[in-house]
């Protein structure tokens, strides 16, 4: 039985093999002639003389290694931020994943790790009832925008990201999928990580012109929530796109797909990584409830303010009023009484000093104030009260 050579390692592989089974490569072999004139895009001429995946680490900080097609490239992967020139704010805390593989320099075929971003609906925060952080400002390091599903997530914010010089762009089709939910929850219980908030997941595919080439690209995504707790934080996670030219997505699926499943991460990186996070989270945790505390003191202030304005706006209607109700008695002749009785405010004339009624309603005027009814024997009455003049106000 005649055999070939693994292009990888060089170890014979008999004829009509798909794995090279030393090295455990996968192997693409050449469509033949025949295939090639019918067009059989099953057999895809993908490299001259078929190709191999090779492991490959990711280049930053060997978080990870997965398999990637002999000769094709690898550009960015986990970057951090700067805390040496930056305070830890919600952005700050994880390592951020943005790794293209790609078939040549132009992309044309390729497969890219998008990174996880943090967003706050500020509607469930204190910060949010003051309107002082409206959407597209930075709230403790995250983009203010309200929640939004998967599919928008990737509509909205991942493709004008992933391609600004896109055009002719076609939103082709788009759907809600509970397996990435059900995927995700299932590879962080595998690592021991935790995943109890609530989450959507979404698929959508773009058709475009970049370059002058027409692409094929599907998106993927998770959205997880944490809701009122967390002050209305949101994030990206399993952020993926794949694209081919027009027409040939279908083909290439399957080798995009097996460089995503060949994903394997470094056990020793991850422990470090899940430290890092603990204490950058509880240094955050203790920033962001001190800002919390600090926006819901600003609210309270606020609302303060916002009473003495009211109470000032009372006070100016209120002395208005009196301003203009004493020009209307002195117009008419007429003041406003007490009723020693009812301690009800009455109508009674201006042109003496003192006045004095009874229960019944009768009504004694005199400018002596030493002059008391109650002893006078022209009335022979004993139940008169003198009845003095209603404050005003701001007395």
């Amino acid at each position: 039985m005649k055999t070939s050579d693994c292009p990888s390692c060089g170890a014979p592989i008999a004829p009509g093999a798909n794995r090279c089974p030393y090295c455990q490569q996968y192997l693409v072999k050449e469509a033949t002639a025949e295939q090639k004139r019918s067009g059989d895009s099953s057999h895809k001429d993908t490299s001259a003389g078929g190709f191999c995946f090779q492991r490959r680490t990711e280049p930053n900080e060997g978080a990870f290694s997965l398999s990637v097609p002999s000769g094709w490239l690898m550009e960015g992967g986990i970057s951090r931020a700067n805390l040496m020139h930056q305070v830890i704010d919600a952005q700050s805390i994880e390592a951020k994943l943005d790794l293209t593989v790609k078939q040549d320099a132009t992309g044309s075929v390729l497969i890219r790790w998008c990174p996880e971003i943090k967003y706050c609906d500020v509607r469930m925060s204190p910060a949010g009832m003051m309107g002082m952080f409206p959407p597209g400002s930075n709230y403790q390091g995250m983009l203010v925008y309200p929640l939004m599903s998967a599919q928008d997530f990737l509509i909205q914010f991942v493709f004008p990201w992933a391609h600004p010089q896109a055009s002719q762009v076609q939103v082709v089709a788009q759907q809600s999928e509970p397996l990435l939910v059900q995927r995700y929850r299932s590879r962080m219980a595998a690592l021991g990580l935790p995943a109890n908030f609530s989450y959507d997941g979404g698929i959508v595919t773009f058709s475009y012109v970049e370059n002058g080439v027409r692409y094929e690209e599907k998106g993927l995504a998770v959205i997880e929530n944490m809701g009122p707790m967390a002050g209305g934080m949101w994030s990206n996670k399993d952020t993926i796109i794949g694209r081919a030219p027009e027409g040939e997505l279908e083909v290439w699926e399957p080798i995009l797909r097996h460089i995503l499943e060949s994903v394997k991460i470094s056990h020793q990186w991850l422990a470090q990584e899940i430290v890092n996070q603990e204490f950058l989270s509880r240094s955050f945790l203790t920033a962001q409830q001190a800002s919390m505390a600090r926006d819901r003191r600003m609210l309270e202030i606020q609302q303060q303010l916002q009473d003495m304005d009211r109470q000032i706006v009372e006070h100016r209607q209120r002395t208005n009023a009196e301003i203009q109700n004493d020009a209307y008695l002195t117009m008419m002749e007429q003041e406003e009484y007490v009723n020693p009785y009812s301690g009800e405010p009455e109508l009674g004339s201006n042109q003496w000093k003192y006045r004095w009624v009874t229960e019944g309603g009768e009504e004694y005027y005199t400018d002596n104030e030493d002059n008391d009814p109650n002893v006078s024997s022209a009335l022979n009455r004993s139940d008169w009260k003198r009845t003095p003049v209603r404050p005003r106000f701001p007395q």
